[in-house]
Order: structure tokens, then C-alpha cells, then sequence
């Protein structure tokens, strides 16, 4: 089918997807707001505040990947369904968004889901083998597999299951945190439809965009345009900040990415904020984290998002001093840090915040939570952040 008016078929896109939103029952629309919508009033918005580049009390903290299998009830919950079976839960993905929160006093809850629902949403075949990772039995190979890719138009009710979690989660966060939304920005979710899976090289995604410039720039835009009014679908069924996910930045050099990668988060960035706007919606906070980026900081700090995530290769004094202060970081404990005895990771901790300071800071970790973590080294690491940021402001 031939790929035109897209333009149209995303702001079309947009209004069918907030209307939709709209009849979620006690839907909030406003992203913050108080229990006058219908969510319970937000008790702690340290995280929202550090976003925005307001002061903070102490530092927020929060961990990719931190709804995963490194918890025990996570293992149990997910026993019983696959990934994507659990993925199209809303019941499951509220349960497994709400367990770290049980454990550990975070500032705030991702949704459980994957960057993958929007190219099956697209049509596409994915599956979760266990011990490989996803699985496109039917990847992208020509240019005219586009073909094969449905509007963007269906997108949003194709995932509709993932509004109805991010609804059902915010009331039964009963306002204790916010909840991020999230995706995977167009050129990750490019490398997964064309190499039809991980890769180490994204050899088959990068020949693309060499042998087929035209056809990538053609994807790129479905993707933007399946994104925006996702994201938008987010903020109105109740996500209170979104982070983008450029989880293959790495695989780029500073052109390719200048030309195929950079122009797409910006685009993201820009029509998401115009169309909550004109939808009524109140803005959200939104954060980039291209891992392996450090190529392109300094464009990522320009690129519309409030806060730039860093992985843990990235020293934090001279990010800050090539980013600027008009933005907040978020980040960047190597994930194996908490390998290391709690001690150590108190030790790391300390260091790392006095390395960003006090203020326009979200502690993260520089990559998700893998498996075979301990749970109570996880703990260390949030009452750490808790702990030593409150010290620094007194210092």
C-alpha cells in the first residue's frame, strides 16, 4: 500500500487516540493533577521537580529495568503467561510496575511493557525466546517489506491494552510516585525490525541505511509517526513524564546518527509536546537516554527532552560541563556495580553524586537491572542515593 499523507494520518492519529484515552474510565487528564480528575492526589513529586530543574530536597532515584527478573515475584507472576501475553495484561503489568515499589522507596514507577508492542502494533510478527531475547520470524529485507507494515493509524488501538495499564497503575499507585511512560525511539525500533532481533554489529539495519537511504528515511517517519500519538495516548491515559529509548545509539557514528537517528528524536520530542498542547493536556517532562551516545551530547541537550540520560561510560563532571545547566541528567551507576558489596555501592554512590551535584540530577543506573542481581544490593543502592544526596545538601 502506498505510503502517503502521513503527516495527516498522525495528527488524525492523535485525535482518535486522545478521544479514546478520553473514555477510560476515571481518566485523569492532566499529568500531574490531583484526585479532582479521578487519580489520587501525587504525595511525592521529588522525581517531576528534578525534571523540571526545580530544587530538590534530595536526589531522585529510579531504575531501569526495575519491574524485572532479577525480583522473585516477578518470576512468579510471569510464570504462568509469556512475555507478550503479560505485556497485553493490563492486571499483569500493573502488578509487575507496582512490586519494586513494595520493596524499595523509589521517586518513581516505569510501566512494565517493551519498546517492542509498536512493531507488532505495525503488524509484525515478535516473540520473546527464552535465552535468545525477541524473535522476528519475518524481518524487514526490501524496501518493498514496507509495504507489508499497517498505517500508523491503527497503532494506538492496536495497543490500547498498554493505556488501560498505564490507568489501572496510576490508581493503584494511589499517588505514591509518578509513572513514567515509555519507547523505543525510531531508529532502535528500525534495527529490530530489519536484523529480526539483537544484534552485535546491526550489520543488516547499518547496510540500510548505506544501499537505502530512501527506504530508511521512509521507515523512520512510520515509526515518528506510529510514536508521537502513542506517547501523546500515554500522557492522556495517565503517564506523568516519557522516556525514549535509543537503546542502539552506540552502533552509530556521529553522521550516521546526525542523519538517521537525531532528526527523529527531535521530531518526537517536538510533535509530542505540540499535541498534548493541543489536546489540553498538561506538558510531561520527557527524557532521552541513547546509550553509547556520548558522540552527541551536546545536540541530545538540544534535542527538546528535559532530561538526558547518560550511560555509565560517561563521566559526569564533563557531561554536565558539555551539556550545560539547562538541562537535567539522569544516570549513570554501572549496572555491575551492584555486584559489589554494599559498602562499595555506598561508596560508588557517594561518588557519583558528588560528580553531578545536587541539583538538575536523577540518579539511574547507565543501563536496566540485569537478572542475576541481588535484590537487597538494589535496595542499598536507592537508600544510598537517599541517604548521601541528603548529606551534600547540608555540606
Amino acid at each position: 500500500m502506498p505510503r502517503k499523507g502521513w503527516s495527516l494520518i498522525s495528527q488524525t492519529l492523535v485525535d482518535v487516540t486522545v478521544e479514546t484515552a478520553r473514555s477510560y474510565p476515571r481518566l485523569i487528564m492532566e499529568a500531574n493533577g490531583s484526585g479532582s480528575q479521578g487519580f489520587p492526589e501525587l504525595k511525592n513529586d521529588t522525581f517531576l521537580r528534578a525534571a523540571w530543574g526545580e530544587d530538590t530536597d534530595y536526589t531522585p532515584v529510579w531504575c531501569m529495568r526495575q519491574a524485572g527478573r532479577y525480583l522473585p515475584e516477578f518470576r512468579e507472576t510471569r510464570a504462568a503467561q509469556d512475555f507478550f501475553s503479560t505485556c497485553r495484561s493490563p492486571e499483569a503489568c500493573c502488578e509487575l510496575t507496582l512490586q519494586p515499589l513494595r520493596r524499595f522507596p523509589l521517586d518513581a514507577a516505569i510501566i512494565f511493557s517493551d519498546i517492542l508492542v509498536v512493531p507488532q502494533a505495525l503488524g509484525m510478527e515478535v516473540t520473546m525466546v527464552p535465552g535468545k531475547g525477541p524473535s522476528f520470524p519475518e524481518p524487514l529485507r526490501e524496501e518493498r517489506d514496507l509495504e507489508r507494515l499497517r498505517d500508523p493509524a491503527t497503532v494506538t488501538s492496536e495497543l490500547s491494552y498498554v493505556f488501560q495499564a498505564i490507568t489501572l497503575t496510576r490508581q493503584q499507585l494511589a499517588g505514591r510516585v509518578p509513572l513514567i511512560g515509555f519507547a523505543g525511539a525510531p531508529w532502535t525500533l528500525m534495527t529490530y525490525m530489519i536484523e529480526g532481533g539483537g544484534s552485535s554489529t546491526m550489520a543488516q539495519a547499518k547496510r540500510w541505511l548505506y544501499q537505502k537511504p530512501q527506504a530508511s528515511h521512509q521507515l523512520l517517519r512510520i515509526l515518528t509517526d506510529a510514536l508521537v500519538p502513542y506517547l501523546v495516548g500515554q500522557v492522556a491515559a495517565g503517564a506523568q513524564a516519557l522516556q525514549l529509548f535509543e537503546s542502539h545509539a552506540g552502533h552509530l557514528g556521529p553522521q550516521l546518527f546526525s542523519k538517521f537517528a537525531l532528526p527523529y528524536i527531535r521530531d518526537v520530542a517536538k510533535q509530542v509536546k505540540a499535541r498534548l498542547q493541543e489536546a489540553g493536556l498538561a506538558p510531561v517532562p520527557m527524557i532521552i537516554f541513547a546509550k553509547d551516545g556520548h558522540f552527541a551530547l551536546e545536540e541530545l541537550a538540544h534535542a527538546g527532552y528535559e532530561v538526558v540520560g547518560l550511560d555509565w561510560t560517561v563521566a559526569p563532571k564533563k557531561a554536565r560541563e558539555r551539556v550545560g545547566k539547562t538541562v537535567t541528567l539522569q544516570g549513570n551507576l554501572d549496572p555491575c556495580a551492584l555486584y559489589a558489596s554494599k559498602e562499595e555501592i555506598g561508596r560508588l554512590v557517594q561518588q557519583m553524586l558528588d560528580d553531578f551535584g545536587p541539583q538538575r540530577y536523577i540518579a539511574n543506573l547507565g543501563h536496566g537491572l540485569y537478572p542475576d542481581m541481588d535484590p537487597e544490593h538494589v535496595g542499598a543502592f536507592v537508600d544510598a542515593v537517599h541517604r548521601h544526596s541528603r548529606l551534600l545538601r547540608q555540606n
